[in-house]
């Protein structure tokens, strides 16, 4: 049986990518001129760009055209946590660690070593959590703003367990989720395995367009609403407190799920109160000591209203059981002691110092950010291609994440996310002058 003509156009611009004869960001014909040279359909044409971009060698930009893709850049870049290779700089995840945490967590497992309560960390421990351990998270949420009972606060794995076990327990495959234009790659990967259907709202100032979602919500069948209001992660946005009031309003009238993910809110002084706080029937609020204390720890929690707990809970049985009891023991212990509080004021200064000192680096380019936070969102001049520069990077032994990652529509900005939580300040300094070298060189 003859090849399909549209496919065999496929392989040969395939074949034409992989070898280099169609070099990273060329300009490929429109798909009209591609229909007319090739003497196809219209619709033919386009099949052909989306089984490229579905294979990951083109990419399509609105009003712009349809381009090759930079194949040299690791899979899954942005997405997949991978330790980075031996001499490689790390701008592309946050793992913001203070000198002397290590012996933090020795003193901890010493004193834990001559407790009484020993033994029962050896055992299941219930699903979500000892009752004096919520307790513990409870009056931590009250520095937050946000006043729960213990009975409504969930022990988790980590904030990315506490998003899955939420999203496992209350949405369905099909479900539409409002979710930022650009947003936080982890939920777009949950949205896949459960087959969400993710509805993109433009950014509007300091937060989402709310007015695209009420007329979303008008049109369609909204389940949900995932946001960062404080402290969004990539644009460093907090949201203001009216924005949030006519948020929790839309929610309230729709009758939709607010999913509140606060993983980077303690970077943030008297913020306004959490969406939880103001729409607490409706809202689930996940955070975790990840980011505050530290990425191995891997204890989150959830606070939500009492009559989703059960399901939610059923769902930490499902995966994971219980949480570890060890690590879960000294997390709630350092809540106790004040450990994680001081942590945490550290780390608003040391997030404070090295955002001025990216400012100070990449001073006169476009950026957007927190001035206590521990990333940069920084777009691209017009010539510049996001995919060529983080190869080049990536070659320098720089790693950055494009903008790829943390689209969830089908407009994907050349823009670089630059985490700064990673490495030492002087090896953050020599990197970002690397950066705006590399930004700046097709201007020159």
């Amino acid at each position: 049986m003859p090849i399909a003509r549209y496919k065999q156009l496929v392989d040969r611009y395939a074949a034409e990518i992989r070898d280099g004869r169609l070099a990273p960001g060329t300009r490929l014909p429109t798909h009209r001129q591609l229909a007319a040279s090739e003497g196809l359909a219209l619709v033919t044409a386009s099949r052909v760009y989306a089984e490229l971009e579905a294979m990951g060698l083109v990419s399509g930009e609105t009003g712009r055209g349809t381009f090759v893709r930079e194949a040299a850049l690791p899979r899954g870049l942005g997405i997949d946590q991978q330790a980075p290779a031996a001499g490689v700089v790390d701008l592309n995840f946050n793992y913001p660690a203070l000198p002397g945490q290590a012996d933090l967590l020795r003193s901890a497992l010493r004193q834990l070593a001559a407790s009484g309560d020993l033994e029962a960390l050896l055992r299941y421990q219930p699903h979500g959590g000892r009752p004096h351990e919520r307790a513990l998270i409870s009056e931590h949420l009250l520095t937050r703003g946000l006043n729960v009972t213990s009975e409504q606060v969930l022990i988790v794995d980590g904030a990315q367990h506490g998003l899955a076990t939420t999203v496992m327990a209350l949405l369905r495959p099909g479900d539409v989720v409002a979710v930022d234009a650009l947003t936080y790659p982890g939920f777009k990967v949950l949205a896949e395995q459960q087959r969400l259907e993710l509805l993109p709202l433009p950014a509007s100032g300091q937060g989402p367009d709310l007015d695209v979602l009420e007329s979303a919500c008008g049109r369609r069948r909204v389940k949900a609403v995932y946001v960062m209001p404080t402290l969004h992660n990539p644009l460093g946005w907090v949201m203001s407190a009216s924005r949030r009031r006519r948020l929790a309003s839309l929610v309230r009238r729709h009758g939709l799920l607010l999913i509140e993910d606060a993983a980077y809110a303690f970077l943030v002084t008297d913020p306004p109160e959490p969406l939880a706080a103001l729409a607490p029937e409706s809202t689930v609020y996940v955070s975790g000591l990840s980011k505050s204390v530290a990425t191995g720890l891997r204890v989150g929690f959830v606070a939500a209203p009492s009559e989703l707990i059960p399901r939610i809970e059923r769902a930490i049985r499902a995966t994971t059981w219980n949480t570890p009891g060890v690590m879960t023991s000294i997390a709630t212990g350092w809540l106790a002691d004040g450990t994680v509080a001081r942590l945490e004021a550290e780390k608003r200064r040391d997030a404070e110092m090295r955002q001025a000192l990216a400012a100070q680096i990449l001073h006169g380019l476009r950026t957007r950010c927190h001035p206590s936070s521990y990333f940069i969102w920084l777009p691209l001049p017009e010539d510049v291609r996001a995919d060529r520069t983080a190869k080049v990077l990536m070659q320098a032994g720089i790693a950055v994440s494009t903008a790829e990652p943390f689209a969830t529509g089908s407009h994907v900005p050349h823009a670089l996310r630059l985490a700064l939580g990673s490495v030492p300040p002087d090896h953050l300094t020599r990197a970002l002058e690397r950066v705006r070298q590399e930004v700046e060189a097709p201007m020159l």
